[in-house]
């Protein structure tokens, strides 16, 4: 930290942000007319209800907002030694930004294009991964939420939930195994005669993408099945009699009533696909351009945290954009996708 007046404002800031947000949920509880209900700690206790307070206090400032603004006062210092920091060379600059753009801090006429397409390419692939993610969930979820008994909806719950005990790392390993040159697919295609030499699907990126689909499933298919429970069949089944074929059933009746699961699967899977780095680093290939391996290696390569925390701080802001521009589509509050 440069100076106390810097480390004043991070720890200040924080806790202003709650207080606004805090006065906000007030006055719109006011306007809501329910100035009456059940208080907080009315319905917790007092022991209870301090306890899930502090400790809810404790966990968002220290472990996730004050980490957070630490990132962003480094992003804007240049990387000195520790003897120089707080002196008179440790000044606040965008030469960290600077160098995501033209890869120097003093030479500007060049663009930095292995970073800035690794960044967009993750973008682009975290997208796509998203839309394959809900293409596949959403079947699934309207048969589990709409379709299934009882019976077949535990095992179904059972069948998703299992694998996932599993580490994410052996997962990805066990991917390499799948997709590898001497892996269980090349070996069945080459068996059935349908390739005549393995499919290098690992530096293809076949591998990584698959993986990251599979990985996030589940934080697809749950808030979906969430949100469709909650729906009358009856819904359904009017708009059948009435002759509508199942595509406008699903486009005009359930989608517009999942909006908020849509809303939230959507922005969870974009938001840890474009933020994967175990997946990245295993089922990579040698020509593999993902962003987060690039954040990594400046901070544990380059040990250049300064440079790390302003890539970081640029990919958080994207994936934030990408939060808004979702909710903006669907027309759903941030109420409604946390719901």
């Amino acid at each position: 930290m440069s100076n106390p007046l810097t480390a004043a404002i991070l720890f200040a800031t924080p806790l202003a942000v709650a207080l606004a947000f805090w006065l906000l949920a007030l006055r719109d509880r006011r306007r809501a007319g329910d100035p009456g209900s059940t208080g907080f700690f009315r319905r917790n206790g007092p022991v209870v209800g301090a306890f899930l307070l502090a400790a809810t206090t404790f966990w968002i400032l220290f472990m996730i907002v004050w980490p957070m603004l630490y990132m962003v006062d480094y992003s804007f210092h240049r990387k000195l030694p520790p003897s120089r920091r707080g002196g008179p060379d440790d000044v606040y600059t965008l030469e960290n930004y600077w160098y995501f753009v033209y890869g120097s801090t003093r030479v500007f006429t060049s663009y930095n294009w292995v970073h800035i397409n690794a960044f967009w390419q993750t973008i682009a692939v975290s997208v796509v991964i998203t839309v394959a993610n809900f293409a596949i969930c959403y079947p699934l979820a309207y048969y589990m939420a709409q379709v299934a008994r009882p019976g077949r909806l535990r095992v179904l719950l059972l069948l998703l939930i299992v694998p996932y005990w599993v580490n994410e790392i052996l997962r990805a390993f066990a991917f390499m195994v799948l997709f590898g040159t001497g892996g269980t697919i090349n070996k069945l295609l080459l068996a059935m005669g349908a390739i005549s030499a393995p499919i290098d699907f690992i530096g293809l990126n076949v591998a990584l993408y698959s993986g990251l689909t599979y990985a996030y499933l589940l934080l697809m298919v749950f808030p979906l099945y969430n949100a469709i429970e909650s729906l009358d069949h009856n819904q359904v089944e009017a708009a059948r009699d009435l002759g509508a074929p199942w595509w406008h059933i699903h486009l005009f009746v359930v989608m517009p009533f999942a909006k908020p699961g849509i809303a939230s699967g959507c922005t969870l899977v974009f938001m840890l696909a474009a933020g994967a780095l175990a997946a990245p680093l295993v089922l990579g290939g040698p020509k593999t351009l993902w962003f987060t391996p690039i954040v990594y290696d400046r901070f544990y390569q380059a040990f250049n945290w300064q440079q790390g925390s302003a890539y970081a701080i640029i990919l958080l802001l994207t994936c934030v954009a990408f939060v808004m521009a979702v909710m903006r589509l669907f027309k759903v509050s941030l109420s409604e996708i946390t719901r």
